[in-house]
C-alpha cells in the first residue's frame, strides 16, 4: 500500500496533500507557526484532525512530539552529526535507516521492514512515496515522515 505526499508549491506555510495509490485525496497537512515553535496538523479528507507534530522548545537540536488522537505517542530529535542526518526516535519501537537528505530511507520494527520512503524525481513540487508493508501502520507512519521532514526543515 502506498501514499503520495505532495508539497503545495505556492503556499506560505508548510502544507501537504496526501493521496492514495489511485490519486484520491486522503489526508492533508497544514502548518501553524507559533511563538513557541511550529506545529503540523494532520487532517483526513473530511477535515477531521487526526494528529499533530509539535516542536518542543528550549532544545539544542530540533525535537518534535508526535501526537495522535490527543495522546503523545513518541518523539523524534535530530542528533548532532557532521555529514549525514541522524535522529533519536522513540516511537513504536521503530528505527530509521537511510539517506534522509535524499529522502530514501526505511523504517524497521526489530529486523522487519515496516515502511519505505522515497522521493519522486521530475515532479512539480516535492513528491514523496510512502510504501507500507502493513496498512495498519499508515497513520503512524505518515506522522513519522512528517516529523522527520519538520526536523530537517527546522534546522535550515
Amino acid at each position: 500500500m502506498k501514499l503520495l505526499i505532495k508539497q503545495r508549491v505556492f503556499s506560505w506555510t508548510d502544507s501537504y496533500d496526501i493521496y492514495d495509490e489511485q490519486g484520491n485525496p486522503k489526508y492533508f497537512v497544514k502548518a501553524e507557526f507559533l511563538a513557541l515553535g511550529h506545529q503540523l496538523h494532520v487532517y483526513d479528507s473530511h477535515q477531521r484532525e487526526l494528529g499533530v507534530v509539535k516542536q518542543q522548545i528550549l532544545t539544542l537540536l530540533p525535537k518534535f512530539d508526535i501526537e495522535i488522537g490527543g495522546e503523545i505517542r513518541g518523539t523524534i530529535q535530530k542528533e548532532f552529526s557532521f555529514f549525514k542526518p541522524r535522529y533519536d526516535i522513540d516511537y513504536k519501537g521503530w528505527r530509521v535507516e537511510g539517506d534522509f537528505l535524499g529522502w530514501d530511507y526505511d523504517v524497521y520494527s526489530a529486523c522487519s521492514p515496516v515502511i519505505h520512503i522515497s522521493k519522486e524525481l521530475f515532479r512539480w513540487g516535492d513528491t514523496y512515496v510512502i510504501d507500507f508493508q502493513n496498512p495498519e501502520d499508515e497513520l503512524e507512519g505518515l506522522m513519522l515522515v512528517i516529523a522527520i521532514d519538520a526536523a530537517n526543515c527546522s534546522e535550515s
